[in-house]
């Protein structure tokens, strides 16, 4: 439902409780007219230190989806967007078509990804070998790759900061980021792309992509583009990357 502030669009976002970079970095890239609105999972153990522990995780966090989607649903968003990311790449392109039909039967809404929407961001730039950072254990680090390669790219690296705990996600420095995406910038890239929407990502994204020359696409940029295009929304932004300032 549109508003009288967001006369455009009011996009519902589903965000981890723990998580204080998507709202953040949404609204420093926001067109005029539109909205974004928070339904918060609630996150009560943030641990993420080993790989059985990310899993028991996303077990937690999949109880949690459909209270945070029911709750936003009430302020009657247009759209729904995923301000989250490893539950959208897990059981690789299959397991994202079942994820995104299950949010669309639950909240009777279109649904951006960020599985989903870093796809179609790589299609837009035409990128085919990819480098790829996250801020996960190697269990997630592996559906990532998974993912992409099922959908067929090719993934000539994967660099899982391995971050002990959900918050602890949003406290990486931005030179370690970019030193992130330098390490999978090997020979051939084509692209580079940014998973886990706790990241820090855009402002580093945005810069590095004009000093390298070819794409980055931070996963919170590649989410806010799809929304917005989505809806036929397609005023250039600028400060997230070539994504959303010209495609």
């Amino acid at each position: 439902m549109t508003t009288v502030l967001a006369p455009r669009a009011a996009f519902g976002v589903i965000v981890p409780s723990t998580n204080t970079v998507v709202e953040d970095e949404y609204n420093r890239i926001r067109p005029e007219g539109v909205s974004y609105h928070a339904g918060r999972i609630l996150i009560e153990n943030g641990r993420l230190d080993d790989d059985d522990v990310f899993e028991r995780f996303l077990q937690n966090l999949r109880g949690q989806v459909e209270s945070a989607i029911a709750s936003v649903m009430t302020c009657r968003p247009d759209h729904l967007v995923m301000g989250m990311s490893a539950e959208t790449f897990w059981g690789g392109a299959e397991g994202n078509a079942r994820f995104e039909q299950w949010v669309r039967d639950a909240s009777g809404l279109e649904v951006t990804s960020g599985a989903a929407a870093c796809d179609a961001a790589l299609k837009a730039v035409g990128a085919r070998r990819i480098g790829v950072i996250t801020p996960y254990q190697s269990v997630a680090d592996e559906e990532v790759r998974r993912f992409f390669t099922e959908i067929g790219y090719d993934v000539a690296a994967v660099h899982g900061l391995k971050c002990p705990s959900a918050t602890a996600i949003a406290d990486v420095a931005p030179h370690e980021v970019e030193a992130a995406f330098r390490t999978v910038d090997v020979e051939g890239v084509d692209a580079l792309v940014q998973a886990g929407t706790n990241l820090p990502a855009v402002g580093v994204a945005d810069r590095l992509e004009r000093e390298i020359g070819k794409p980055v696409i931070p996963i919170n940029a590649a989410t806010v583009w799809h929304a917005l295009r989505t809806r036929g929304i397609t005023d250039p932004v600028d400060g997230a990357g070539r994504l959303l300032r010209e495609l």
